[in-house]
């Protein structure tokens, strides 16, 4: 019996010595998000982005992202499409996390770039009103607060919330998003 219970024993140690490294440098990510507008209170507006990673040193790492953001407005009994591509590139840094990094706080900053379009380019409503806000190119930066889960050392869950600030546009010129995200890395 004594001899199964070491056995056990030094098969728990095992386990609990025996883990990967995370984080490594030069490891790369694809990364893969949706969320909500904040300020949507009906539900229909949303965020599409995926994105490539690349670790650097101490938790830190490069970020390369295309997003689709699709939000409605009001206008009498219609509902007017507003949508937006953008690609943003940046740095995410570590700001804390345990020591195996199986939970990680991380603060972004990305410069974006993208183009707006409002009601799809029709200027012209069904009642003559004409739309005065126009498609834009838009230009601005993100911030990013992201908590980060290591479901396996492949899998991390993304838990993220940040604000778009963007120039040029004649829409909200900040951008409030809240979202979950899964990335695997290579």
């Amino acid at each position: 019996m004594k001899k199964y219970i070491y056995m056990m024993v030094l098969a728990l140690l095992g386990i609990t010595i025996a883990q990967a490294q995370r984080m490594l440098p030069k490891q790369k990510g694809l990364e893969i998000n949706a969320g909500t507008l904040s300020d949507d209170h009906s539900g229909r507006n949303y965020y599409l982005n995926i994105g490539m990673t690349i670790n650097g040193k101490n938790g830190n790492y490069q970020l390369w992202a295309l997003e689709y953001t699709h939000q409605y407005d009001k206008y009498k009994d219609i509902r007017l499409p507003q949508e937006t591509y953008t690609a943003e590139s940046g740095y995410s840094f570590f700001l804390m996390g345990d020591a195996c990094k199986n939970i990680t706080l991380n603060a972004a900053i990305t410069g974006v770039l993208g183009y707006e379009s409002i009601n799809r380019g029709e200027t012209l409503l069904y009642d003559g009103a004409k739309i005065l806000s126009e498609d834009n190119f838009i230009y601005g930066t993100r911030g990013r607060l992201s908590f980060e889960i290591y479901l396996s050392d492949r899998f991390v869950l993304i838990l993220q919330g940040g604000t778009k600030v963007l120039w040029g546009t004649d829409l909200e010129q900040f951008r409030p998003s809240a979202g979950v995200g899964l990335r695997f890395n290579f």
